[in-house]
């Protein structure tokens, strides 16, 4: 079993656990900051969407939004707490082109790791319109590796900064470190990133 699939294992064990401890996090600020990029009823994937919250808050302020998971699991609960269809599908299974406005990949694609994410960065980008916006968050750090049975992929702003170098179609429009908004979570920090398609 590869890092990968560990990850997913793990979150098909733990998928209620997850979901209790993220579904009712006040995430508002950086969903708000998100949406300022995009026009009203813009079209929005839902990349590794997890519980199922930011789907559902998307939903209810009037965007389209196409909801994904790697996890079966979740993709049931999150299901039936966004109400709307919610697909079975890996990073790596990405091939939509020019579809979207806004990729949402709030804590998710972190569980990949460097030698895989350059590819599904660029996936993602295939599959914005000209213009589109992504939002994305890692632990901040530079830890690579497996840790709490979960692999992740820590960047500061200046190692992520270095690692999309290479990648001409994207720009980096805005970066913020923020603290973990879960209950007791506070000392750990997150870089939060809007990158843009040229």
């Amino acid at each position: 079993m590869n890092e990968y699939d560990k990850t997913i294992d793990y979150y098909e064990k733990n998928a209620n656990a997850f979901v209790d401890q993220t579904l009712c996090v006040d995430f508002t600020d950086n969903q708000n900051k998100f949406l300022s990029f995009l026009s009203e009823g813009s079209y929005i994937l839902d990349f590794g969407c997890g519980s199922g919250r930011d789907t559902k808050f998307f939903h209810s302020k009037g965007y389209k939004v196409d909801a994904t998971d790697g996890s079966y699991e979740l993709c049931k609960i999150a299901q039936s707490i966004a109400g709307i269809p919610v697909k079975h599908m890996r990073f790596t299974d990405l091939n939509e082109v020019e579809k979207y406005d806004g990729i949402w990949a709030c804590s998710s694609i972190l569980h990949l790791p460097k030698d895989k994410l350059s590819d599904v960065i660029r996936r993602m980008l295939s599959a914005l319109k000209s213009g589109g916006i992504i939002y994305t968050s890692f632990k901040y750090g530079e830890f690579e590796g497996i840790r709490n049975e979960r692999y992740f992929t820590d960047f500061t702003e200046e190692s992520f900064g270095k690692y999309i170098d290479d990648i001409a179609e994207i720009r980096i429009v805005e970066e913020w470190v923020s603290a973990d908004v879960r209950p007791g979570r506070g000392d750990e920090k997150w870089l939060n990133i809007i990158l843009q398609k040229n």
